[in-house]
């Protein structure tokens, strides 16, 4: 009976021979497109395994790669993971290395042409990609223009929506690698590096079609273009419903920028699409495998600090909290120590989070913090800022009267200035302020300099390998109290300072010597300059959440 019969056709495409098999009976709608998407993933090429042994093998890697139990048996745990809505980029493209291995689909060659496939919907002009130094595709510039195209705008959302939403998925990839992005809606398009639309069917000139609502939201082609499906029911982030726009978009550009899938729960390049999830961020696997690509952030920092609070818990205990903070020009980023990376969403301008200090760079922080003091400052040039902990902003003045910003030779007699940068020693009680070869140790009880200063950095800090030493000029000296350590940072490096458990475990460490130098991405990750076009974008929102 024709109406209670339905046909799935299922063809084996990993054999060098086309063999098609015809079931004849009532068969679930969802299940043929399973079928046919199993082998569409191809995973398995052994041209000697008959139908049955060649689908049990692809139906395994399915289940090894989605995290299933490898059982070769279609169960209902299978069945749901292939229905779930997915990205119509092919799995197993490409490798990363063998570190990810584990987690991340590798190269067959029998891929080799489906991928040189995709990679040739791109405009042959637009030949801006190279293997990186890692041995894989990868941009061969850290500046990358993009497009919404005009014939490709969405019918779910207004284009302003469309063009925020691009422009916050592409800074969540700045926020954690050293690519910037910048919307380019005029230079001639053989110039732009990544082009994007939605289509439904047939869309875009593109040879890979849409399958209506369901389950290909969008593709994408390494370091190429990105399409989504506009019979899907897109939406604005923190919605609620629908499919959040921001996070296809987001898994799409890792795709262009040279990502495979990540079989790794909480990656956004895992396949499969995730419903709505209140202020998603990047996987630690996100992050590591764009920095594979890509290298890591590089920068100088203005100042470095921990900024200690006090806060009074439900039983009235007073605990002490910190957070560390990095600054740069007039921006900075909250470094989240338990998890060793930056905020999501940093940097913010410094005026956003700390009012009244000054705007174009921090020479330094001190926290004189002691029995007797809990005193913040905040220097720049010949002048310094007092900083207000209970009001969080700058005292204009302070309760014994002095106004400020106030000259550090007020202040601070015998430091010239402007200074390097500074930091508090709470052993010692002294403020070391560090200018051009020398430091001067202030004693902040005596309110002068401490006898014998200034002396040469050399001196008061050596280095513990000849040699391996900043020699002055010292971009920000940090008290840290996760490491319960003091760093002296320079250019895109940081030294060490030896400690008490450093000499108590090798006594033949000089005081307060060096330890040799390490680059500044290697101890504190993800701290990732944004594009100026990208920072302000929260200002002119036209997403409301």
């Amino acid at each position: 009976n024709k109406k209670t019969q339905s046909h799935c056709f299922v063809f084996f495409l990993s054999t060098g021979v086309t063999t098609m098999h015809e079931r004849v009976n009532s068969v679930n709608k969802n299940v043929c497109t399973i079928l046919v998407f199993v082998i569409s993933l191809v995973f398995v090429n052994d041209n000697h395994l008959g139908p049955a042994q060649e689908f049990t093998s692809a139906l395994e890697e399915f289940q090894r790669v989605s995290g299933l139990p490898v059982t070769g048996v279609f169960d209902e745990a299978t069945k749901t993971a292939m229905n779930k809505p997915r990205c119509g980029v092919p799995d197993k493209e490409v490798e990363l290395s063998n570190r990810f291995g584990d987690v991340i689909n590798g190269t067959h060659d029998a891929n080799t042409d489906s991928k040189m496939e995709n990679m040739s919907l791109v405009s042959k002009n637009r030949q801006k990609r190279e293997v990186s130094e890692t041995g894989h595709m990868a941009f061969s510039k850290t500046l990358l223009r993009w497009r919404l195209m005009g014939e490709g705008y969405s019918s779910q959302l207004t284009v302003d929506e469309q063009r925020y939403i691009f422009r916050l998925a592409f800074r969540m990839w700045s926020e954690v690698s050293p690519l910037d992005f910048v919307e380019d809606t005029s230079s001639p398009l053989e110039d732009i590096d990544i082009r994007l639309g939605f289509g439904t069917g047939r869309h875009l000139g593109c040879n890979q079609r849409f399958d209506g609502t369901g389950r290909e939201f969008a593709h994408a082609w390494f370091l190429g273009d990105i399409h989504f499906d506009d019979d899907e029911h897109f939406t604005a982030p923190n919605t609620g419903s629908g499919i959040s726009l921001l996070k296809v978009a987001v898994h799409e550009i890792g795709h262009v920028l040279g990502l495979p899938h990540i079989y790794r729960p909480g990656s956004i390049m895992q396949p499969s699409y995730l419903p709505h999830e209140a202020g998603f961020e990047m996987d630690w696997m996100d992050r590591k495998a764009i920095q594979h690509l890509y290298g890591g952030c590089k920068g100088r920092f203005n100042t470095v600090f921990d900024w200690i609070r006090k806060e009074r818990t439900a039983y009235g205990e007073v605990v002490i909290r910190f957070n560390t903070y990095f600054m740069r020009d007039d921006w900075y980023w909250l470094y989240e120590n338990r998890n060793n990376r930056t905020r999501y969403g940093d940097p913010v301008a410094l005026q956003v989070g700390w009012r009244g200090i000054p705007t174009g760079g921090v020479d330094a922080y001190v926290h004189v913090w002691s029995r007797k003091r809990d005193d913040v400052y905040f220097f720049k040039g010949t002048q310094f800022w007092k900083y207000n902990q209970d009001q969080d902003q700058a005292f204009t003045q302070d309760q014994e009267g002095r106004r400020y910003p106030r000259r550090i030779s007020e202040g601070f007699p015998g430091v010239p200035s402007p200074i390097d940068t500074a930091f508090y020693d709470r052993r010692e009680s002294r403020i070391y302020f560090f200018k051009n070869s020398l430091v001067y140790g202030f004693d902040v009880g005596a309110n002068s300099l401490a006898r014998g200063f200034p002396k040469r950095i050399r001196d008061v800090f050596p280095p513990v390998v000849s040699g391996d030493h900043p020699d002055g000029n010292v971009d920000a000296a940090y008290f840290s109290y996760t490491h319960n350590a003091v760093f002296l940072l320079k250019g895109t490096g940081f030294w060490q300072v030896v400690g008490s458990r450093d000499r108590w475990r090798r006594p033949f460490l000089p005081r307060n010597g060096l330890l040799p130098r390490k680059e500044v991405d290697t101890q504190w990750f993800d701290i990732c300059n944004v594009h100026p076009a990208a920072l302000r974008m929260n200002e002119h929102s036209p997403v409301h959440s």
